[in-house]
């Protein structure tokens, strides 16, 4: 089991932190009693469906419980489970301007008096112990949102490949999908619905894909779509996008759409991508 448990201090970062790590497919907990760390583990561990990749945050809001971080930690990698502890720090003066920015009270604020500044010197002193435990230390102070959460999605993200592309095809008489980031409207092509002996067939089988293909129109837009995907896919690694969902649809999901589903695909495949596939509309 790989286990991240990600602590740090409040507001820099952390919870941006956990969204990247549920992108990343990992169970993700926040808030989590360090006491607890264990049981939990275990917990999921046996639990149905089975997942092999958990993210517990662990704060200063578990107070008097943080002084069982260590032992927690320890018992954890006695099971046998694989534990990276994250520290995410930042810079107090940046911490006060994010605290006024988004108008949130720090963790510690009614103990410190109201005082920002004495809270986080509490918080400070509260996490030196988990700081000192901390396999990755990152600084947020002077980095991007984007910046940052690539720096976490390098770090632990087993997909060599970069982002993830989805190709979907689907029947407009069935909705759009609506995670699409690119959605091409394929009916202005010829139907084989409407030649009997592609019918019963779909743009997986060679002979619709052919006749799809055979019109040069439709050869000359899926080379100008091509040529706009893979213009926009580093634009969008580049903004910290993890996955990116390119959609076609015909009338019934099954002819034209799944063709230049099949023939996009292909050849991002080809180029290297990691791509997954889904046609809506075919029934197997």
């Amino acid at each position: 089991m790989n286990i991240v448990i990600v602590t740090g201090m409040s507001g820099a970062g952390k919870s941006t932190a956990l969204n990247v790590f549920e992108d990343l497919d990992y169970y993700c907990i926040d808030n989590m009693p360090p006491e607890l760390l264990s049981s939990f583990a275990e917990l999921i561990r046996n639990s149905a469906p089975k997942t092999d990749k958990i993210c517990f945050a662990v704060d200063v809001r578990a107070r008097d419980l943080f002084s069982k971080f260590q032992d927690s930690v320890m018992e954890l990698r006695r099971s046998g489970a694989e534990v990276t502890v994250v520290f995410i720090d930042c810079d107090d003066g940046v911490l006060i301007n994010r605290y006024k920015e988004t108008r949130r009270r720090h963790p510690l604020e009614d103990e410190a008096s109201g005082n920002l500044m004495r809270a986080i010197g509490m918080e400070r002193e509260e996490l030196a112990g988990a700081r000192k435990l901390a396999d990755i230390y990152i600084d947020s102070t002077s980095v991007r949102p984007v910046e940052f959460k690539n720096r976490i999605r390098g770090l632990f993200s087993d997909n060599t490949g970069g982002m993830i592309i989805d190709v979907i095809s689907f029947g407009y008489m069935f909705g759009i999908p609506k995670d699409a980031d690119l959605v091409f409207d394929v009916r202005c092509f010829d139907n084989p619905f409407y030649v009997p002996e592609l019918r019963s067939c779909t743009g997986l089988d060679d002979e619709v894909y052919s006749y799809v293909f055979g019109n040069s129109e439709a050869v000359e837009i899926y080379d100008r779509i091509y040529g706009l995907v893979t213009a926009m896919i580093p634009l969008c690694e580049k903004e910290g996008k993890n996955r990116f969902v390119v959609a076609f649809g015909c009338t019934g999901g099954k002819h034209r759409s799944v063709s230049f589903a099949r023939r996009l695909s292909d050849a991002l495949i080809k180029d290297g991508y990691e791509v997954r596939v889904e046609h809506r509309c075919l029934i197997k």
